[in-house]
């Protein structure tokens, strides 16, 4: 019988093992997002060695490893049975998803999430800004530079400041007003108070000496990089594309893409998005069995 329970810290080392292994690109397929996102979307994790398996509010998130997936499915229905739940998988990607359907064909429901697709950027585009399309960023950039600014990777000597400059953004940005930034903000703290646990890397902008940015991800497969979280002031024109791109210049070379996430339907996000013009979707699924 599975049994799942709260994720821990030192879950990290055999979940990225299975991560690893299955080299998906979806977000949810990074321990950080997972870790930092616990509370929010009541995560938790299968208590065995065999697989990584989580359940959320919303069903699960299709396992990751080197697994029997017609046992795993019956194990899952005996699970959820006893819950007087119907099983349902979560933020499904179109592989996964054609898989079911090819194994259970009518006994499943597919629903397309477009707000849960993740945007992937190739890391040249992002590094370098050039071409036609992206000629407004940098534009803004430019604006930017004209600035006294700094840049420097976020590590023990300033990660403090990072945290204060969290803290002070949600107060600009009325958090406790908005149950969404809230609960953003929540994941961003939590990230950065186990930023070195759980392997991050960050970048930060200065300017005039004060923190006006910062961004943190981690390495999420063989050939992308996913940028969990990025706050800046606005007082300064441009501060969002320069930390977006110092950072990748700074510490993403050697992937080949970068993963940034889903925009949740926010429609500025959306439109902030799709303005870097992504070079693959990540389309998500909502795969229920009858």
């Amino acid at each position: 019988m599975l049994e799942f329970r709260d994720i821990e810290l030192n879950d990290k080392p055999l979940a990225d093992k299975h991560l690893r292994y299955s080299d998906y690109m979806g977000c949810e397929y990074s321990f950080g997002n997972n870790y930092t996102w616990k509370d929010i979307y009541n995560l938790k994790v299968c208590d065995t060695k065999d697989f990584y398996l989580l359940e959320n509010i919303y069903g699960f998130i299709f396992p990751a490893g080197e697994i029997d997936i017609k046992y795993l499915i019956e194990e899952l229905k005996k699970y959820t049975y006893k819950k007087n739940k119907p099983l349902c998988f979560s933020s499904m990607n179109r592989e996964k998803m054609e898989l079911l359907v090819s194994l259970y064909g009518d006994s499943v429901m597919i629903e397309s999430n477009r707000d849960l697709y993740d945007y992937i950027y190739t890391f040249e585009a992002l590094s370098t800004l050039s071409g036609k399309k992206l000629h407004s960023k940098r534009n803004h950039l430019n604006r930017f530079r004209e600035n006294n600014w700094s840049y420097e990777p976020v590590g023990s000597k300033n990660i403090d400041e990072c945290v204060a400059m969290s803290q002070k953004w949600c107060e600009i940005n009325k958090c406790g007003k908005d149950s969404d930034k809230a609960a953003e903000i929540c994941a961003v703290n939590l990230g950065l108070k186990h930023y070195f646990d759980l392997g991050f890397k960050g970048g930060l902008l200065r300017v005039d000496g004060e923190v006006q940015a910062f961004t943190f991800g981690e390495h999420l497969n063989s050939s992308a990089f996913v940028v969990h979280a990025e706050k800046a002031f606005t007082e300064f024109q441009g501060t969002y594309p320069a930390i977006n791109y110092e950072f990748v210049n700074h510490e993403c070379s050697g992937y080949k893409y970068i993963n940034r996430e889903e925009d949740m339907g926010e429609p500025n996000l959306r439109k902030a998005k799709l303005s870097y013009k992504p070079e693959i979707f990540v389309e998500k699924y909502k795969v229920t069995f009858k």
